[in-house]
């Protein structure tokens, strides 16, 4: 996969940041997770892609697929 939409904000940022993989410019600023995790949403929807929500210490919290997910739900 590549291109995946990444959720951040580094301790001594303000905002959050929507970032995409091999792009160092953010795509997308936001004041809240909330508001970051909604527009990664939208962007990883159009570029077939994942989102990857990180903690503020960097840790993944949560991942969702909006593209080729290789073990896509049945039924």
């Amino acid at each position: 996969m590549g291109n995946h939409v990444h959720v951040t904000k580094k301790q001594e940022q303000k905002d959050w940041r929507v970032m995409q993989e091999g792009n160092p410019s953010p795509l997308a600023h936001a004041d809240t997770q909330r508001e970051a995790i909604l527009k990664a949403k939208e962007i990883a929807k159009d570029v077939k892609s994942d989102v990857i929500i990180h903690r503020p210490d960097g840790r993944i919290r949560e991942r969702d697929s909006y593209g080729n997910d290789p073990y896509p739900p049945k039924g």
